[in-house]
């Protein structure tokens, strides 16, 4: 059997489609970079407090355009209740500015799968990028219009498009990659999300584009990549599994994965395929209500849930969307720079995951990575509690911060993806996948509208409630998560039903050899 080798339209067309993934990591963290000038914009859109005078003086400063003049009724509410109720209302506009993105992605979430069905990947893709067209155009206008309106719906659109490719892009690149390089290809969705976070960063320095004059050109620079992506999309390949499994169009198949191959002896990838194909037509695909009522999806449904609400509930995306106020909380003198430099970790321990999920257990690293980000979070509240009274405490809190990240990235940022895929055979496996990634949206929804209440209400104090939801998500993985490295699904399957004590007939072990898990025990 010949090695299954990298060519040019394989390399291609992962980088082509892992665009999109880009763009998903660049959604996340452009909106963090330009976070106080933002703030200062919706101030003056929507009206300056009488007392509210750092702010004005601070975009005056910082401007090139004239302030906005407005007009005070004599009577006016109470200068110190006006303050207030801007100051909430500000609050909740940066907050919805934020969680609007997770709106987005919660809807969509559910219709990557079908879209790629309905239309197949390219078009599929193609469609999604109208989406991030959209909302690039919106939020890249939203200087001249109402800023909060315009960035909000921008937002929501942009999550709809990061909801439909966050299942569309690792669907695609699983189909089109050699058995043996599966797992490698696929780590490239991740290591391209955390490379667009860390390139929105950057770009969100105040010499590049994170100032007053050019911030909005910053947000709607994602329409660039959507075009150029759009035109590569023309010169990719369509899924040979989607032809063959799907429109059962053997031809056009073999045409497809000559390409990609790069030779004319493709039969290794059609016997697998057929095989994959009779697989899945032995299964019914499964609904989201017998998930639960059926006693052999129950519990890895639960388990599959909790591993993604473990993810979003440990505190990590309250770090990625608030990061640059955090360090300035902390006393750093240059947050921005700080916020770069946990991008940069999140980037490297992405890469070293990828390197040891294959070597260690899934579960091994998720408790590893779950347990660091329990002692992290402590010493990150300490150092902010501490601040006041030891100045080097500002220190301790951002060396947690940039330990918090890499244990993340070690274990609880890729490995729930993984074991969900890997808890489920080909019924049941799509609709599990999609209900999972539905959660996760929504747990991130959630965290990304009240953090910023939380962290207002609880202060230094907050990642002290992060440190105990951690701690409870670390015990429920020890007495409930079973190990997968090495195993077929047919024991990993067997692992759950051992309470339940019910019977299935066993599966093929094949089931893993299409997840592309080649590793040994």
């Amino acid at each position: 059997m010949t090695e299954d080798k990298i060519t040019g339209t394989l390399v291609f067309t992962v980088f082509t489609a892992a665009l999109s993934s880009f763009q998903f990591g660049y959604d996340i963290g452009v909106i963090n970079a330009p976070q106080e000038i933002i703030i200062t914009h919706y101030r003056h859109i929507l009206g300056v407090p009488l007392d509210d005078r750092k702010a004005t003086d601070n975009y005056v400063i910082n401007s090139t355009e004239a302030l906005p003049t407005i007009t005070y009724p004599a009577n006016s509410i109470p200068a110190g209740e006006e303050t207030m109720a801007s100051a909430g209302l500000i609050t909740m506009l940066w907050s919805l500015s934020v969680s609007s993105f997770a709106v987005g992605g919660m809807i969509a979430s559910f219709f990557g799968g079908w879209l790629g069905d309905k239309l197949g990947r390219i078009k599929a893709l193609m469609v999604a990028n109208i989406l991030s067209l959209t909302g690039a155009l919106l939020m890249g206008f939203s200087k001249l219009g109402p800023s909060h309106i315009l960035i909000i719906a921008g937002r929501s659109i942009s999550g709809l498009y990061c909801g439909l490719i966050s299942g569309l892009v690792p669907m695609y690149i699983g189909e089109i990659a050699p058995t043996t390089l599966r797992g490698a290809l696929g780590t490239f969705h991740q290591l391209a999300i955390v490379t667009g976070i860390l390139i929105s960063q950057i770009i969100g320095l105040e010499f590049i584009l994170g100032n007053h004059d050019l911030w909005h050109i910053m947000l709607g620079l994602s329409a660039v990549r959507a075009l150029l992506q759009f035109l590569l999309l023309f010169f990719c390949p369509e899924s040979p599994r989607y032809l063959y499994i799907k429109l059962e169009e053997e031809a056009k198949a073999k045409k497809s994965l000559k390409r990609l191959r790069g030779s004319d002896d493709v039969t290794k990838d059609i016997n697998e395929m057929k095989k994959e194909k009779e697989e899945a037509s032995s299964e019914q695909k499964v609904s989201v209500i017998q998930l639960f009522t059926n006693s052999s999806y129950r519990q890895p449904i639960i388990v599959s849930l909790m591993l993604h609400v473990a993810q979003q509930f440990s505190g990590i995306n309250g770090i990625f969307y608030y990061s640059t106020s955090i360090f300035q909380t902390a006393g750093i003198s240059q947050p921005v720079y700080a916020t770069i430099g946990v991008g940069a970790i999140n980037l490297v321990f992405t890469v070293l995951s990828v390197l040891l999920v294959e070597k260690a257990g899934r579960r091994s690293l998720f408790l590893i990575g779950m347990s660091g980000m329990f002692f992290c979070a402590i010493f990150m509240s300490v150092g902010l509690v501490l601040l006041d009274k030891f100045a080097w405490m500002s220190y301790v809190s951002m060396t947690s911060i940039f330990l918090f990240v890499s244990f993340f990235e070690i274990g609880p940022g890729p490995i729930p993806w993984f074991m969900v895929a890997e808890f489920f055979s080909q019924g049941p496996r799509p609709t599990a996948l999609a209900l999972a990634a539905f959660s996760n949206w929504v747990c991130n929804f959630i965290i990304a509208l009240c953090f910023q209440y939380i962290a207002d209400f609880c202060g230094p104090y907050v990642f002290f409630l992060f440190a105990g939801v951690v701690l409870a998500f670390t015990l429920f993985t020890f007495f409930k998560v079973p190990e997968t490295k090495g195993k077929s699904f047919e024991e990993i399957a067997a692992e759950f039903r051992k309470k339940s004590g019910s019977a299935q007939q066993p599966k093929a072990a094949v089931e893993m050899e299409f997840l592309g898990a080649t590793e040994t025990a």
